[in-house]
């Protein structure tokens, strides 16, 4: 597993989207910051929630110069069944994250449980929830890096961040 350092580059992060269009990180121009959130997958209820609420925030984000996008290691269908049935509308959704691309970004990889409480089986391993902030020449501002599926960063509360960071021009930290 890597660990990823401020004001650093951030590892190259190439996936497939659901609007046929490869998301590229490099190729990215967001205004101030792409947010790359990875999420556990369709199996998983605590990503309903919490990719729901960054779909619901999207518009908040895109003022703010700020590219969301959720990223899982689900296939394409499994991806599709997630925005039809989490009812996604506005935030890119990218899929097929291999799992050696999760563990360069410092993310956590589990193995399945089996079928989880809302009745989807979990795939054989998935990676565990990350939430990166990352500037437009990518390096990295921000991280939050997980080895369960709870207590994630709060977007409302990233949203107030990034109003003060802007505000303030605050640096990254955590470099040293």
């Amino acid at each position: 597993m890597s660990h990823l350092m401020p004001r650093l580059p951030v590892p190259s992060l190439v996936v497939p989207t659901l609007d046929g269009t490869p998301f590229d990180l490099a190729a990215a121009k967001p205004g101030r910051f792409s947010l790359v959130v990875f999420y556990r997958g369709l199996h998983c209820p605590i990503c309903k929630t919490y990719v729901s609420e960054l779909d619901r925030l999207e518009k908040d984000f895109a003022d703010r110069g700020v590219a969301p996008i959720a990223i899982s290691g689900d296939s394409e269908e499994r991806a599709r069944r997630t925005k039809a049935d989490w009812n996604l509308g506005s935030v890119p959704i990218g899929h097929s994250l291999p799992l050696d691309t999760a563990r360069e970004w410092g993310l956590y990889v589990s193995t399945s449980r089996g079928m989880t409480s809302i009745g989807v089986e979990e795939p054989a391993r998935c990676s565990e929830p990350g939430v990166f902030l990352v500037r437009p020449d990518r390096t990295l501002y921000w991280a939050s890096v997980q080895t369960m599926p709870f207590a994630r960063p709060h977007f409302k509360e990233m949203l107030g961040a990034i109003d003060f960071i802007v505000a303030k021009d605050y640096p990254a930290r955590g470099e040293a």
